[in-house]
């Protein structure tokens, strides 16, 4: 089967399709990961993202709002993680200085202890999954992931 197989080769399989395995290997990789945390901290995936973009350095307190659109998470999703968040007291609002009607979420100090001990365990999973590839496959692979990325946002914003 060719990279292009469409339903008009005649012989189009789901198990071809880009979204499907871009959602496939995305999710297998995400519940690798969180196997290896949620035993140990309790956190499902979209939990762990929405600390995980807390605890970035560029990302160290941000709206709810701005977290459904950096982890590209559904607001639902979003809202319910950060409610689990904020009742574990794993994140905490904060007052938003530059918009007064909405507030900022941060790590408090046990969410960022958190993050501290789950990030090693998450970078140790990527070695792990990276294995047997190359370093210019590694680099490749992630240039073609950041490609993929920039066309569908800019498709998207011509929709």
């Amino acid at each position: 089967m060719s990279d292009t197989t469409t339903e008009t080769d005649g012989d189009w399989r789901l198990a071809g399709f880009l979204p499907y395995q871009l959602s496939i290997a995305s999710n297998a990789v995400s519940s690798l990961i969180a196997e290896r945390y949620r035993k140990r901290f309790g956190l499902k995936v979209p939990e762990w993202r929405v600390m995980a973009v807390l605890g970035d350095g560029e990302n160290r307190a941000c709206t709810q709002q701005a977290l459904t659109q950096v982890t590209l998470m559904d607001k639902v999703a979003v809202n319910r993680a950060c409610k689990v968040l904020e009742e574990r007291r794993l994140i905490q609002r904060v007052p938003n200085e530059r918009d007064g009607r909405s507030h900022l979420l941060e790590l408090t100090e046990e969410g960022r202890s958190i993050h501290r001990e789950v990030m090693p365990l998450a970078i140790a999973t990527e070695r792990e999954l990276f294995e047997g590839f190359a370093p210019a496959e590694r680099k490749q692979f992630r240039d073609l992931l950041d490609r993929m990325y920039a066309r569908a946002a800019r498709l998207s914003e011509d929709a």
